[in-house]
């Protein structure tokens, strides 16, 4: 590898080894790490695998990663920073190794954005892998449905450039199949005309959640495609940087954000504004390069456990057992219960097909518990006791919310139609198994 990658290499006890992603209870012990340069790197690092029995696995971020092993060689792509906007053709072309608030802040000086995901300090790279659920996905649909191209290094070494007119195949499986056919190194998305929009967050004390969680799910039934939403039943820790109004106490947020103009986006929260007396309401108009402020997912580096389902229908008998699991007068180690709308453009048909499936599913769940603390050793059970108790609803997973390398889990994450191809392309594009290592389709 020395001979031919111009990149730093790290061997176990150099300075430069240790790789700690956003989740610090993964585990990454791989032979060795590789500070890639280039696309040209990143296939001599596949090429070196192919013949040396290892496996291939990528960090940028460390969100939603997964344990890696000494039979490995983990590439970083914090060098691939090309981030180049485009106003003429409303697009960026964005490096592996370039985070969503970089692109935010670059498109926003031409009035333009990205669909980003709700916690803007995600790589664009796997977000776009793994299907991207944003704020604004009830309006726009799923990130990788905007994207124009994809550069990839594919299992076999093999240099392309994936359109929906060239290596189709390729770029149907990059867009939702995680890193199953390649790894990617660039790509080109779509930015929309947006420079500001109305969101933000009303939350509520936890003993008003019953009357929010039913209010909600009516409200949510009459939902135009201008707005989406979600709902977190939190319990953050007392903590600086937690709100006082909320910190050490069991709280209920309702996440909104809608294209609309304020006086619509009024009418439209409304209902939910009734409810009962926010403890803290900071919906209003919000400079998109703020889009991060209406989740306010942690920013800081935690150990967690988190995993969710995807769900068919939200029934007033799913709304009890979310309630049995996180109501105000359940002691639980989860941090965060969440459940997001989907429909509206999520829901149709993409101009051009991806991997991401489930397109029918109503709500995504999703839970997270940190590995700290008195409640840490329980977090796991809370965890598949409330998917358990909610699986009358569950039909399949979405591959940004389920960080595992579980086979099973993995194949939960697609259709039958979609798992079958995914893996028919990677005995095609990986026939040495490669990047058969973590979140991959095999």
């Amino acid at each position: 590898m020395r001979r031919r990658i111009r990149g730093g290499i790290h061997v176990p006890g150099d300075p430069a080894y240790p790789t700690a992603g956003f989740n610090v209870a993964v585990t990454r012990n791989p032979w060795a790490v590789v500070d890639v340069c280039d696309a040209r790197d990143v296939a001599d690092v596949v090429a070196v695998a192919g013949v040396t029995a290892t496996t291939v696995a990528v960090a940028a971020t460390g969100h939603g990663g997964t344990d890696v092993g000494d039979g490995s060689i983990l590439v970083r792509t914090a060098a691939l920073d090309r981030c180049e906007v485009d106003p003429v053709s409303a697009t960026a072309r964005v490096g592996a190794g370039v985070r969503w608030q970089t692109v935010i802040e670059q498109a926003a000086r031409h009035g333009l954005a990205p669909l980003c995901g709700s916690a803007p300090g995600v790589g664009v790279a796997g977000l776009i892998s793994g299907g991207g659920i944003g704020p604004l996905v009830r309006t726009f649909g799923a990130t990788a449905d905007h994207v124009r191209s994809i550069e990839v290094v594919t299992g076999d070494g093999m240099l392309a450039r994936a359109t929906p007119e060239d290596h189709t195949d390729l770029f149907w499986g990059l867009r939702g199949g995680k890193a199953t056919l390649g790894l990617i190194t660039e790509c080109v998305i779509d930015l929309f005309p947006l420079s500001e929009i109305v969101g933000g967050a009303l939350y509520f004390d936890a003993a008003d959640a019953p009357e929010v969680l039913t209010a909600w799910q009516r409200w949510c039934a009459d939902m135009p495609r201008s707005a989406s939403t979600s709902l977190a039943l939190l319990r953050l820790p007392d903590l600086p940087g937690v709100p006082r109004p909320l910190a050490g106490r069991a709280t209920i947020a309702v996440r909104f954000a809608c294209v609309e103009d304020l006086g619509t986006a009024t009418n439209i929260l409304a209902p939910m504004r009734a409810v009962a007396t926010p403890l803290i309401d900071t919906v209003g108009m919000l400079p998109y390069p703020a889009i991060g402020a209406i989740h306010a997912d942690p920013v800081e580096p935690i150990p967690s456990h988190d995993d969710g389902t995807l769900l068919s229908d939200l029934p007033d008998e799913a709304l009890e057992v979310l309630l049995r699991h996180a109501g105000p007068d359940v002691r639980t180690p989860l941090l965060m219960v969440e459940l997001r709308l989907l429909g509206g453009a999520y829901a149709e048909e993409p101009r051009v097909a991806g991997a991401l499936s489930h397109r029918r599913a109503s709500h995504n769940l999703h839970a997270v518990g940190v590995l700290a603390g008195p409640g840490a050793a329980s977090v796991r059970t809370a965890t598949d006791a409330l998917l358990a108790d909610m699986s009358a609803w569950a039909c399949g997973r979405l591959p940004n919310f389920t960080a595992s390398s579980d086979p099973a889990v993995i194949r939960s994450c697609y259709d039958d139609p979609t798992a079958d191809r995914l893996a028919r392309l990677a005995r095609e594009f990986d026939p040495r198994g490669v990047l058969a290592v973590g979140q991959v389709m095999r």
